[in-house]
C-alpha cells in the first residue's frame, strides 16, 4: 500500500476555544501597550505642565520679560509630583535685570532635593518651595560691569581672560599668553576662587584720553560674599609710544579698576565658590543650602 504525504487539508483544524484564547491574548497585549503609552504620555504631559508652572513663577520672581527654561529631571514624574519631592530641576534665564544697574545677566541654576507640594506649586506659594542644594552660575557681561562704580568711569570697557602669571609678572618682550581653558582633553577647566583678567578702556588723565590696560585678579571671597577686582598693574594701549605707565600715573588711575560685587545683590544669593573670565564676560559660580524659591531674586 502506497502512502501519500500529509497535506494542509489533512491536518486537524484548530479548536474554536484555542482560537478565541489567542485573540483574547492579542487584545490584552494591545491594551497593555496602549495603556503604557497613555501613562508615559500623561507623565510627560504632567511634567510639561509643572515645568511651565515653575517657569512662570521663576519669571515673576526674577522679573523677566520671558519665561525661563525649566527642565524637571527623572522618570516617572508623577510619583515626584504626587509626593512633592523632586530630585533635580534645571533653570536657566537670560536678560535678568539686577538692582537697577545690571540689565543683561544670565542665570543658570541646578536645584536638587526640591520640596514643592503640588498645591503650593499651583497656588503660587513660592515661600513653601524649598531647595536642599542650589548650584548656580551668574554671568555678567562687560556692558553691565561698566555700569558699576568705579568701573563706570572707564569708557569702552572690555574684558578678556588672562593668566595669574601674566597679571603678576607681565612678560619680558613676549606677547601675553592665552589662559588655559581645558585640563585634560575634552574636559572643561575647573573654576577657581581667583583668576586673571585684563580690563581695558579709556580714561581721562591730565586732560588726555588714555587707552589703559589693567591686569587684575578677580577673587571670590566666600566669607565676605563678594567678588573682588584687585588691580595689579597698568599698561598703556597701542596708541602710546610706550606701554610703561609711570608710577605716579598708576597710583592715580589704579583705583578706577578696583571694584567689588556683593553676591547677595545677585540672583540666586549663593556663596561664591568660583569665578571664570571669558571674552566679554565674567561668570560667578556658587552654592547654597536649604533656600526658599522665593529668595532666588535677592
Amino acid at each position: 500500500m502506497v502512502s501519500r504525504p500529509v497535506t494542509r487539508d489533512d491536518r486537524p483544524a484548530p479548536r474554536a476555544d484555542a482560537r478565541r484564547r489567542g485573540r483574547r491574548a492579542r487584545r490584552w497585549v494591545i491594551a497593555l501597550v496602549v495603556l503604557v503609552l497613555l501613562l508615559v504620555g500623561a507623565d510627560f504631559g504632567a511634567a510639561a505642565f509643572a515645568e511651565h508652572m515653575i517657569s512662570q513663577k521663576a519669571r515673576t520672581q526674577l522679573e523677566l520679560t520671558d519665561d525661563p527654561s525649566v527642565t524637571i529631571h527623572g522618570f516617572p514624574f508623577l510619583t515626584q509630583a504626587l509626593g512633592g519631592d523632586y530630585d533635580h530641576i534645571s533653570v536657566s534665564a537670560a536678560g535678568v535685570p539686577v538692582a537697577g544697574k545690571l540689565q543683561d545677566v544670565a542665570v543658570n541654576a541646578e536645584l536638587e532635593d526640591v520640596t514643592a507640594p503640588l498645591s503650593d506649586l499651583t497656588n503660587g506659594n513660592t515661600k513653601a518651595i524649598t531647595i536642599g542644594k542650589l548650584t548656580g552660575a551668574v554671568t555678567i557681561k562687560a556692558a553691565d560691569l561698566a555700569r558699576l562704580s568705579p568701573l563706570d568711569k572707564i569708557k569702552d570697557l572690555r574684558i578678556e581672560p588672562s593668566t595669574r602669571e601674566y597679571v603678576e609678572n607681565g612678560d619680558s618682550g613676549q606677547s601675553e599668553p592665552a589662559p588655559t581653558t581645558t585640563t585634560t582633553e575634552g574636559q572643561a577647566a575647573q573654576d577657581e576662587s581667583s583668576t586673571g583678567v585684563r580690563i581695558s578702556g579709556h580714561l581721562q588723565f591730565a586732560g588726555k584720553d588714555l587707552e589703559i590696560f589693567c591686569f587684575a585678579m578677580i577673587e571670590a571671597d566666600a566669607k565676605g560674599g563678594t567678588i573682588d577686582f584687585v588691580p595689579k598693574r597698568l599698561q598703556f594701549g597701542n596708541d602710546q609710544e610706550t606701554t610703561v605707565v609711570p608710577a605716579a600715573v598708576q597710583k592715580a588711575l589704579m583705583p578706577n579698576f578696583r571694584a567689588s560685587i556683593n553676591t547677595k545683590d545677585l540672583p540666586l544669593s549663593v556663596t561664591p565658590t568660583g569665578v571664570r573670565v571669558q571674552s566679554g564676560s565674567v561668570t560667578i559660580k556658587g552654592e547654597a543650602q536649604n533656600v526658599s524659591f522665593a529668595d532666588l531674586s535677592k
